[in-house]
């Protein structure tokens, strides 16, 4: 069964020390997802955090919360959402990131 979901992440939480050199000059950054049976306050049934390692986990450090987002399509019916979560526009963030 196939889903779609929209996703919002805060690229300025990013640990850019974590972006993982690839093959050709491409860079990586490991994201770890929870799809959640029930909807939040806000319709969201999706939390985004950044990639551990084995270590970390073992360690139960703490989790770098990096956004959400909600299942807008499963399978073969359409369970889009009347409101669509809109990424948060901020002048300030760093330029500097790979992408």
């Amino acid at each position: 069964m196939a889903t779609i979901a929209n996703i919002s992440i805060d690229v300025t939480k990013i640990d850019k020390s974590k972006l993982i050199d690839g093959k050709d000059g491409r860079k990586y950054y490991n994201i770890t997802f929870s799809l959640n049976d029930s909807p939040d306050q806000y319709g969201n049934n999706i939390q985004v955090w950044e990639g551990q390692s084995k270590e970390e986990r073992e360690a139960k450090a703490q989790r770098n919360f990096l956004g959400n987002g909600r299942t807008v399509w499963t399978g073969e019916s359409n369970k889009q959402n009347a409101t669509v979560t809109k990424p948060v526009s901020n002048s300030n963030t760093e330029s500097d990131l790979p992408f």
